[in-house]
């Protein structure tokens, strides 16, 4: 379905993919054209009375095969802004539980006229095999362990916010990323997206859950946040994934929190204008605590802000470039 994109003013060029998979390899430009556009909606992503018709006619698919309470509903309101109708799929009670595979139940979802498939499988690389079986435009919205590029997106649009990198060069800025770095696909696209956009990065983990090879240029490893702290501007604490570990990866949850958990006390080393974050679902009282999340420092409301503007700006940049929306 076509439609003049008479609202399309913000779109800020440099985007020209089909799809939104993962932020490896992405350029700078299709970075900034990404946030560009999430920072010309404004006040749209956040009140509910006004709208954008850019969408209008659009049909977008939320296929969730993965329990999600955040990135689904910020999808969801995300289409919605932009005048879409949504169709929300669960695996739960679904065909999927009779057998039917993957490409079955996305080329049907297709066939219903949907021109946005939106997907969070716990497979790494399941949003690309439905990309390279439909016509449609695909979101990866969390696959496995490879990526969960929203998620990176929206971090390094409130990293930008915060330190009023209006650009978003975010070079000079140092951010540590602390915690389950083997089994988190947020990692993972953060680490893409903030070197690309010229942050250096550590990764802050025991050695049983930080993956070799990582290390290069502009990111660094430590086993010691108490050494990092003092040195970041940035600090992005990850929950442990307890569903995804094979066995123990540390003694006990008391000693991981001892040496890793950003506490009240533990933030003190934090230089005065450092920001902490958490992509969620929180372990308060082990990754972190109350007192930190709740605090001044802290931008964790601000991400699911923020995050509702950078979904609509992938929705409307890969409807754009599929052509289903037209200048």
């Amino acid at each position: 379905m076509e439609q003049q994109g008479s609202m399309m003013s913000g779109v800020v060029e440099g985007w020209g993919r089909r799809h939104v998979l993962g932020l490896e390899g992405l350029t700078r430009g299709e970075l900034v054209a990404v946030l560009g556009t999430a920072a010309g909606f404004g006040e749209v992503s956040r009140r509910s009375l006004w709208k954008r018709q850019d969408l209008r006619g659009c049909v977008v698919a939320n296929l969730f095969f993965e329990d999600s309470t955040r990135t689904r509903a910020s999808f969801s309101l995300a289409a919605s802004r932009l005048s879409a109708d949504v169709l929300d799929f669960s695996a739960k009670g679904s065909s999927v539980s009779k057998g039917e595979t993957l490409v079955d139940t996305a080329r049907n979802i297709e066939a219903m006229g949907v021109d946005v498939i939106v997907c969070r499988h716990g497979r790494s690389g399941a949003s690309a095999k439905i990309a390279g079986a439909v016509g449609c435009a695909v979101i990866n919205a969390g696959d496995g362990q490879h990526e969960h590029p929203t998620q990176g997106l929206l971090d390094a649009f409130t990293i930008a916010q915060r330190f009023g990198r209006s650009d978003f060069d975010l070079s000079g800025l140092r951010v540590a990323i602390v915690g389950d770095i083997a089994h988190s696909r947020v990692a993972r696209s953060n680490l893409h997206a903030l070197r690309t956009l010229g942050a250096e990065v550590v990764l802050v983990a025991p050695p049983t859950l930080l993956p070799s090879g990582l290390a290069g240029e502009g990111v660094e490893v430590s086993h010691d946040l108490d050494a990092v702290l003092g040195g970041v501007d940035v600090v992005n604490m990850l929950r442990v994934q307890f569903e995804r570990l094979s066995g123990p990866a540390f003694p006990s949850t008391r000693e991981y929190q001892a040496l890793y958990g950003l506490t009240v006390a533990r933030a003190r080393r934090l230089g005065d204008r450092a920001v902490v974050m958490h992509p969620g679902p929180m372990n308060r009282g082990l990754e972190i605590e109350s007192g930190v999340a709740d605090g001044p420092r802290s931008a964790i409301l601000e991400q699911v802000t923020h995050g509702l503007a950078v979904r609509m700006a992938c929705l409307l940049l890969v409807c754009r470039a599929t052509g289903v929306v037209k200048v």
